[in-house]
């Protein structure tokens, strides 16, 4: 006779040993310039700034700290090789962004371990989303040079000239492809600003700019902060600025740009409500609930951060989703068992922190699976709230971190109401087994992007945007390529 194993026993002594990516294959400078007209220099000024590892404070590497008079450079430079890159050929452009996709390809391995050392997410992310996103970007755009005529079809296009682009620290790489091989796509040329924080795969880029064989000029990157920022949006020779970060930045560009011509697109802020029904799949709903909200430790602007679950389901859907968090590893994100990385930033964990503080002074339940962080770095657990209402901030206001508000509903007419008593409309999930019900909240939901059964899923071919105060715009897709021409 078999003796019985106790199953608790063994769970309980049963362990991941560490298993974190090698750091010995990647380059990284001591030092990094700007990259101007295809070489890279030093800034005028002679100021540079640090990035640092969230996962434990240490020093990566300095980086220039670009002025105004070095944002002029950039703008030069880009004007002067407008004129020889608009007109060469869509064929001709579309050979240099294919060759940029496939460096990127060839050194996947290496951006992926800078982007999770800067940022601070789980190398699992950055090696399988970060940086093949990326490289599909420039793969697809490549594709589009030559086929702006069926684009849009029986319009002539023009490029716009030089265009400033702004990108945020939750996905370095990804953004600047977003940006950048749409704009080259359609002859124009890019100074383009990473974050401050993280600012490093975007000078790699720079450096694989500069292998392809790109006329010198055509990108230019210039490192820095808000100032640096500034200093592209009010420059007189850019034609159109692209940004995307948060929505108070956004009303800034757009208020300082009022009245000139510019053209401008922008991606803002979100706050994603994730409905599940009670016909939904539950087990795969709780997955969708995990990486809605808890992918690259909330620093997503279209996460899931609000939760409507069906009242009959709602019990069942919070146990198993607590059993889930208790299951998730968080740590260094260079161990490939990690599930949750660091805070990206000491003030963006702050501010993490103030909300939680917040969400238990307006009497919200909070829920935190009991594990051990490291002592040094940006840590901040996985975070549940539950008992609020419409009305408490945590509900209403962009947290940007791993803190999740779940509220109850009883019929599809109430969530619909819950879900767009917000000032933003990026992004939404519906979890259901009725095609008929995707489809009838797809048209009520005011969102740029619904995902059905499934959350956070991204591609090239897919166009991505909100409404309200989460920007106007679209990147990706065929729709990426309209903000980048004028018609004739």
């Amino acid at each position: 006779m078999t003796k019985k194993t106790d199953s608790s026993a063994f769970k309980a002594s049963w362990t991941y040993d560490a298993a974190p990516e090698s750091t010995d294959h990647i380059q990284i400078k001591k030092q990094y310039d700007l990259f101007i007209n295809g070489e890279f220099s030093s800034p005028v000024e002679g100021q540079y700034f640090e990035t640092i590892n969230p996962s434990n404070h240490e020093l990566i590497s300095k980086v220039a700290d670009a002025s105004s008079k070095d944002v002029d450079k950039a703008v030069v430079a880009a004007g002067k090789a407008f004129k020889k890159w608009s007109a060469l050929s869509g064929k001709e452009r579309g050979k240099y962004i294919f060759r940029i996709a496939r460096l990127i390809q060839e050194r996947a391995r290496e951006f992926s371990v800078i982007e999770s050392l800067d940022g601070g997410k789980p190398i699992r992310e950055s090696r399988d989303i970060d940086i093949p996103l990326a490289a599909n970007h420039f793969f697809y755009y490549a594709g589009w040079a030559d086929k702006l005529d069926y684009a849009f079809p029986n319009r002539k296009t023009k490029p716009l000239g030089v265009v400033g682009q702004i990108i945020p620290w939750n996905f370095p790489l990804l953004m600047a492809a977003w940006k950048i091989a749409p704009a080259l796509a359609t002859g124009n040329t890019v100074v383009l600003k990473p974050a401050e924080t993280t600012p490093l795969t975007a000078l790699k880029l720079a450096e694989i700019i500069k292998d392809s064989g790109l006329p010198k000029g055509v990108v230019n990157i210039v490192t820095g902060a808000g100032k640096t920022g500034a200093a592209i949006v009010e420059h007189p020779d850019i034609q159109k600025i692209a940004f995307t970060g948060s929505t108070g930045v956004g009303k800034y560009i757009q208020k300082a740009i009022a009245g000139t011509d510019k053209k401008l697109t922008l991606e803002l802020g979100g706050k994603g409500a994730n409905i599940i029904f009670e016909d939904a799949a539950i087990d795969q709903a709780v997955e969708g609930i995990i990486n809605a909200i808890f992918f690259n430790q909330g620093h997503v602007c279209c996460a899931g951060s609000r939760l409507f679950v069906q009242e009959s389901v709602a019990k069942l859907v919070i146990d198993k989703l607590k059993e889930r968090m208790n299951s998730l590893m968080i740590g260094d994100p260079l161990d490939k068992n990690t599930d949750i990385g660091a805070v990206n930033s000491e003030k963006q964990l702050k501010t993490i922190k103030n909300y939680i503080e917040i969400g238990l002074n307006e009497g919200g339940e909070i829920y935190q699976p009991e594990c051990q962080v490291p002592d040094k770095g940006n840590w901040c657990k996985p975070t549940l709230f539950i008992n609020v209402s419409q009305s408490h901030r945590i509900v209403q206001e962009e947290i940007f971190g791993p803190v999740l508000a779940i509220q109850t509903f009883r019929t599809v007419d109430e969530v619909i109401e819950k879900a767009n008593n917000t000032p933003y409309g990026l992004s939404a999930g519906v979890w259901t087994e009725k095609g008929s019900k995707i489809f009838y909240l797809t048209q009520k939901l005011k969102a740029g992007v619904i995902w059905a059964n499934t959350f956070n899923k991204f591609d090239a071919t897919s166009p991505f945007g909100g409404y309200k105060e989460s920007g106007f715009g679209r990147e990706g897709g065929l729709h990426g390529l309209k903000p980048y021409v004028k018609f004739e």
